[in-house]
């Protein structure tokens, strides 16, 4: 577990844009089957391909016209269970940190897994995003 110091920043920099901040299982069962439209789940971490990557073309692709409905993160290495749960919903995929995945009425429709994600510019996850959007918003 990494101190909450530490990654309180870190967790920041999606709140701070409108995400909610998932921090039990029981937060992450109420939020993703049951939201409507389009739900974006983000599992935050402190990789380097978190902060120089993920986090920055998680921003960006906000600048789409189309958007999700709902937006969501949890901390891989600080909120264990939110996290394992999140996971859970993202089957068949198995666990990545960081990684994005998008939901449609529930239904996981696209997922970005670390492998998408690491070494790849912001911009290029933006517009993959932004992509995903435009199908699905």
């Amino acid at each position: 577990m990494y101190p909450p110091e530490l990654v309180q920043p870190m967790k920041e920099d999606l709140t701070r844009v409108g995400f909610q901040q998932l921090e039990t299982a029981d937060a992450v069962d109420q939020a993703i089957p049951n939201s409507e439209g389009v739900t974006l789940v983000v599992v935050n971490s402190v990789c380097g391909c978190a902060a120089g990557n993920l986090r920055p073309g998680v921003k960006q692709s906000l600048n789409n016209e189309k958007l999700p409905n709902n937006l969501y993160t949890v901390f891989a290495g600080v909120d264990l269970e939110a996290t394992q749960q999140a996971r859970n919903y993202f089957l068949p995929f198995p666990p990545s940190s960081p990684s994005v995945a998008l939901f449609k009425d529930g239904k996981l429709v696209h997922f970005l897994e670390r492998h998408n994600i690491e070494g790849v510019s912001a911009a290029l996850i933006a517009e993959n995003l932004a992509a995903a959007y435009d199908e699905f918003c």
